[in-house]
Order: structure tokens, then sequence, then C-alpha cells
């Protein structure tokens, strides 16, 4: 198989240290690397064991037209203007960013409703609607803690290679009130700050963003809200549009892309890489590998014998959250739905502590994605996208073949409880279970991101770009700075300048301030 020639340069370095790339994996992470990588001159090639680039940016086939059925929506927005201005390009050239006036839209049982949106004080009026001055003067306080997270997070943690946990002590230092976030849970944060147990919920949320629980992960995720606030865009078109335009971005860069393409080992005798081999028994020679894979299918042997030691086992276990998810086109009735909108269990004991157990609740939090919405109430049947979070797997998990229907039963009996319907109920076929994603995706588990964020140091033993074996660099959502479409990107960032780096090449990455958050999914 031919390399693609490497492009004419006057840069002597650039020819000394120009041998190819490959990257494994065409999720957010490959992407945002292959593209970096050709941006600075270096022969790459991108092999994806899918006809369609994404990874877990994927669609399912509907009446409607694609489903969405991964991510639902872009927040740090800067990070894919950095990336398309990396390569030459402008972000508004080839994709429409549609800005959300409501973030979410929220339903209780109780009847109670809830819409946030990217504006502080509308923000804080609406809470004072919904559950008295008392609550928006909570809210208030609990929104300045998380833009001080996310600010005292931003340089050392999230734009760094790696965590700089002098960097995060220093930024403690200069606020003190930071200290009791870094030691305390979010649940407790959130019963601290909230009277209310509807808002403890809400908030309560985002560790399933980063597939953890609010009891267990760390307070600093309350810096997501932040996040939220100051931005939220969806894709015109959905986010498989994303991966399409990086792709023809990758393309236009002299990226060879080798889609339906399985990488089956890693050579790196001597603990250094020499290439990969393939599912058609050719091998490829190379200086650099990027697996945009989860990491814990090194450590599995799924690439060979060679990397097995590339990654310490404590950066892919515990697991995370997994998901069930819906994805079909039908006519709703009964409510008025945003893009984003969230049906609440009754209690959070009630999903959560299953969800602790390695059980699936019977009582969930539902997650109702609107795709079409972004735009306006289409006519005729619209996409939807419902996720309801879920165990990753045990090692021997069995597979029930009712599953399925008892997931739809449950599902939209729930829904018709909060008086949302359908004209037509999906498939059951159109459900993805935490089986289905272990499959898609080896070694996960199930698990949609990667190790759990579960404990004080868990951003800390998450795996870096640099793995043990000289050659071989990390990117995806499994990887730092974590789970997400605007993290896994990053993660793409910091591979490829780790490489640049270590061989002695300028890196075209510039400083960014990053005023967005993590994806709803």
């Amino acid at each position: 198989m031919d390399i693609f020639p490497v492009k004419s340069t006057e840069n002597p370095r650039l020819r000394r240290n120009s041998g190819p790339v490959v990257v494994v994996g065409a999720g957010m992470g490959g992407l945002a690397a292959a593209i970096r990588l050709a941006a600075a001159g270096l022969p790459v090639t991108l092999i994806d064991a899918g006809a369609e680039p994404g990874g877990k940016m994927r669609t399912t086939p509907s009446a409607a037209g694609p489903v969405d059925s991964g991510p639902t929506v872009l927040t740090m927005r800067a990070v894919f203007d950095d990336l398309f201005e990396a390569a030459g390009a402008r972000l508004e050239d080839h994709l429409r960013l549609i800005p959300l006036d409501v973030l979410a839209r929220h339903y209780w049982s109780d009847g109670s409703t809830l819409d946030l949106h990217p504006d502080a004080t509308r923000n804080e009026a609406a809470i004072r609607a919904f559950a008295g001055a008392g609550a928006a003067a909570e809210f208030r306080a609990f929104t300045a803690q998380a833009q001080t997270l996310r600010m005292a997070f931003e340089a050392p943690v999230m734009n760094a290679p790696r965590p700089d946990l002098a960097g995060l002590t220093a930024a403690a230092l200069a606020a003190p009130r930071l200290w009791r976030a870094l030691a305390e849970r979010l649940g407790p944060n959130l019963r601290r700050h909230f009277s209310d147990p509807r808002l403890r919920q809400l908030f309560g949320r985002y560790a399933t963003y980063v597939g953890g629980l609010p009891g267990q992960v760390p307070a600093v995720l309350g810096l997501i809200w932040d996040v939220e606030q100051q931005g939220v865009w969806a894709v015109q078109g959905g986010m498989a549009r994303l991966a399409q335009a990086l792709t023809r971005l990758a393309e236009a860069l002299e990226v060879q892309r080798l889609a339906n393409t399985r990488v089956t080992g890693i050579d790196a005798p001597d603990g250094v890489v020499r290439g990969v081999r393939l599912n058609s028994g050719m091998a490829l020679p190379c200086q650099s590998v990027v697996f945009n894979g989860d990491p814990a299918a090194l450590g599995a042997g799924l690439l060979g014998l060679d990397p097995l030691s590339a990654v310490p086992a404590r950066g892919t276990s515990p697991r995370s959250l997994s998901a069930r998810v819906w994805a079909f086109a039908a006519r709703p009735q009964g409510l008025d739905l945003a893009l984003h909108t969230v049906f609440f269990a009754d209690a959070e004991a009630a999903e959560f502590g299953p969800l602790a157990r390695g059980l699936h609740p019977v009582d969930p939090t539902i997650y109702v994605c609107a795709q079409d919405r972004a735009a306006g109430v289409p006519e005729g049947p619209e996409r939807f996208e419902m996720i309801l979070n879920a165990p990753p797997l045990p090692h021997a998990a069995p597979d029930d073949p009712e599953e399925a229907m008892k997931c739809r039963q449950m599902t939209f009996q729930r829904l018709a409880r909060f008086g949302l319907s359908f004209d037509a109920l999906p498939d059951p076929t159109s459900l993805t279970r935490p089986q289905d994603f272990a499959r898609m995706f080896p070694s996960s588990a199930g698990s949609l991101y990667g190790r759990s964020p579960a404990g004080t140091l868990a951003s800390f033993h998450r795996p870096t770009a640099r793995t043990r074996i000289r050659g071989l660099y990390l990117a995806g959502g499994g990887v730092h700075p974590g789970a997400g479409v605007p993290m896994a990107t990053l993660s793409g960032r910091h591979a490829a300048e780790a490489i640049m780096k270590d061989r002695g090449l300028t890196s075209s990455s510039r400083p960014m301030a990053m005023p967005g958050g993590m994806s709803t999914a």
C-alpha cells in the first residue's frame, strides 16, 4: 500500500522528521489529530473500521432521514474554530451552527417545568418563577462557583497536555473557595447549594454527561453548567455533518483515508512503533501511530502483543456509564418540545441507586432530542433520539432477547404519563443497548466515556496522549481531557502536538481561551 508523497517544504528539519503517521479511528480525536498533522506537512493515513467517519458520532436510518444516535450538540465552539483555522479554513464556510435560545426544557412528574437559556439574567428570573426568590439566590451562588471552577480548570487541565497539579493548586490558592469543590462530591455540593430537590436533580444530571453519578464524581463537574450557559449550538443537518466536514478538510490536506478497514496489530518491537497490520494481511510502515479507540483495547491485546503495556490499568478501569438509545422518526403529540427536553425520574435515588449497582433503573430520567427543532417545528414526521442512562456490561452479561420490548414499554409509558405520545412507536431494532455499544467499540464493555470519572483523582488517572510505547499516541473520549465532543477534539490536538514536539518540529497550534463546554450526550 502506497503512502502519498510528503508535501514539498523548505524546512530541512521537517524533511528529516516527516516519517508517516497512521491514525487509527476516525472519531473526533482521530480526525482532529489527522488534520493538524497534515496541516503541519506530515504524511497521514487515517484508517477506520466503519464506512462513515465520526466514531460515536453516528446516525441511524429512519423514514425521515438519518437520526443522530450519539452526541447531539456542540459546546466550546472555539475548539472547532481553532481546528478549522489550523487547516487554513473557516468553520462557517463548511457548517451552519445554530445557537440555541433554549438550552434544555425540563419536566418533572409533579407537572413543573423549567427552561434554561444562554443568559444568566433570564435563568435567574426563570428559577425565581419556578421555585422562589431563595432558589434564585442559591442559583446565583452556584453559577458563580461554576464560573470560578471553569476559569481555574481551563489552563491547567482542559487546555494542558496533562493535568497540571501545580497550576491547579495555584488557581485554588488564588480562589480559596475552590478547595472545598476540589475535595467534595457533586451530590453533597448540590445539597449544600440548593434547597429544592428538583434543582439538585437538574444540575446533578451533568455528572452523567461524562459517564458518572452525582454521588461519586468530583464537584468540579459543576463547571459544566457555566460552560453550557455560555453557548450551545446545533449543527444544521445533524451532528454527523461535523464529522463529514472534518473528513473533507482532512482529504483536502492530502490525508489518505481508508474506510471499512481494521487495524489488527500495532508493531512496536523493543518498545518503538514500526508500523501497523491491517485485516487484509498487509503491513503499513510508519513512524507514529495515533490510536483513536478505547485505550482498554490495547491492554486487552486487540492490537497485538507489542502495545499490551502501553497504558496503565488504572487508566481504563473502572468503567463509566453506558446508555440505551432510541433513534426513530414519528409525529409527537401532547407537549411542546424543545430541541433538548429532559423528563426526570421521580427521585434521584430511584435512578442512580440501581445504576451504582450495575442495574437498569425502573424509573429513569429520559432525555429526548427532537433533532429537527433546531430550525423550528417541522411538518410531518420528526427525528428523535432518546437516551436513558445504563450501566456498562459486567464481564459476562446475559443478552435478554426481550430487553428491547421491555425498554420500549417502560420508556413510552413513562413519557405518556408526562403527556407526551407519538403516532408510532419505534421498532425494537431502533434501540442501541450497552451490548451493542460493546460490539461496536471493542473492549469498551459498552461504556461510552472510557474510564469512570468517579473519585477525586479520576482526571489524573485518565491516559494522556503519550503512552509507554515510543511513537504510540492516544486520542478520543477515553483520553485526557475527557469525554464529550469538544474534549475528544482537544485530545486530538494534544496528540498532534506531542508528535510534533517529539520529532522536534514546531506546532502550529495557538493558546486558546475556551468559552464553552461539554456535549449533552
